[in-house]
Order: structure tokens, then C-alpha cells, then sequence
């Protein structure tokens, strides 16, 4: 793992005709992992006994709900929600990369999220003349998904919080202070 802000696709390339993953190892609590798919590939419907959120970094993959697979497109930048004991699997033509969050407590989120609908993120959230706005889109005692959009110009104090933490940049840019170093964070990454 790297304190350097690097894409999904560089810890996980897309390589043809293969299904990879690899554990986020940000803590036992919630697990993360990160997915990438080959083109043509797939990932038999499974189900969990916990609600599991997916969140798409590049790519494509169409995810398959329910025991009549009902399809569910997820790309970059979106959010799909799926029940605790929802079949679900997942098939791409030309490759996808994504990031799979197991949640394994209760899960509370925004009426913004509707389980089983990919959400585009970035419209959730608007931008706001001179500040930052903040959005909690499910949190459990344990673990928050937020999203914020700052002006530019804007940006927080730096400060600590418990835990470990995923910054992802929807679009445009941000320099990120941490541990006494500042990162460019960039759409994407």
C-alpha cells in the first residue's frame, strides 16, 4: 500500500481473459477490496449475508441482480447498492475496475441511494459559492461514505480523525496533506 495517490488500474490492471482482486488492507472492520476484470470475463452471482456497496473506477461491467440476473450497469464514478442476501454477479465486454466495500454491520444511508440502481456520485453533491459541502451518503458505527465538493479556494484545516480513510477525486483536482507531505489528488485517482 502507498501513501501516493495512484488510480485502481495501477494497483489492478485490466488484463485480458483474467478476474483479479486484491484486498484494500485498510482494517478487518469493513472489508475493501479492489477488482479488476478482463474483457469477456465475469463473476458468478454470489450473495452475502450483508449489504455490500460497489463503487466503479474505470471500464464497464453490467452487474447482475437478483435470481432473474436483472442487469445493473456500473461505470466511473458510480455507486450501487445491494441487499444483504441479494444474488449478484457481474460480467464485462471490455474490462472493468471497481472497488467492492462489505459492510457487516446495519447500514444507514441517504434516501439519495436506492439499492440495486447504480447512483452517478458526482450528482448527488453541487458546489457551493465560497464553501464545502458535505454529503453522508451511509455510514455504521464503524465506517462513513461521504462525498464533498469544495470551491475553489476552499479547504479544510488540517486535523486527525480515527481510522483509516479512501479519498477518491470524482473530477478536478486537490493537493492533500498528510503525515507533512502534500499530494496533487487528481480526477480519477
Amino acid at each position: 500500500m502507498t501513501n501516493e495517490p495512484f488510480t485502481i488500474a495501477q494497483m489492478r490492471p485490466i488484463r485480458d481473459g483474467m478476474t483479479i482482486s486484491r484486498p484494500a488492507r485498510l482494517g478487518e472492520a469493513v472489508p475493501v477490496t479492489w477488482f479488476s476484470l478482463g474483457s469477456g470475463t465475469s463473476i458468478t452471482p454470489e450473495s452475502y449475508d450483508c449489504t455490500t456497496v460497489y463503487v466503479g473506477a474505470e471500464g464497464t461491467g453490467t452487474f447482475l441482480m437478483g435470481a432473474e440476473g436483472r442487469p445493473a450497469p456500473l461505470g466511473p464514478g458510480q455507486l450501487l447498492l445491494v441487499p444483504p442476501g441479494t444474488l449478484c454477479g457481474v460480467r464485462t465486454d471490455a474490462g472493468d475496475i471497481y472497488t467492492e466495500i462489505i459492510v457487516k454491520k446495519e447500514l444507514i444511508m441517504t434516501d439519495l441511494i436506492h439499492a440495486g440502481q447504480p447512483t452517478e456520485l458526482k450528482n448527488l453533491i453541487s458546489y457551493e459559492e465560497g464553501s464545502i459541502a458535505n454529503l453522508d451518503v451511509a455510514h455504521t458505527d464503524n465506517m462513513k461514505f461521504v462525498l464533498m465538493a469544495f470551491d475553489e479556494g476552499t479547504g479544510l484545516t488540517p486535523h486527525r480523525a480515527p481510522g483509516n480513510a479512501i479519498l477518491t477525486a470524482l473530477e478536478g483536482k486537490a493537493i492533500i496533506g498528510y503525515e507533512g507531505k502534500d499530494y496533487e489528488l487528481n480526477a480519477g485517482e
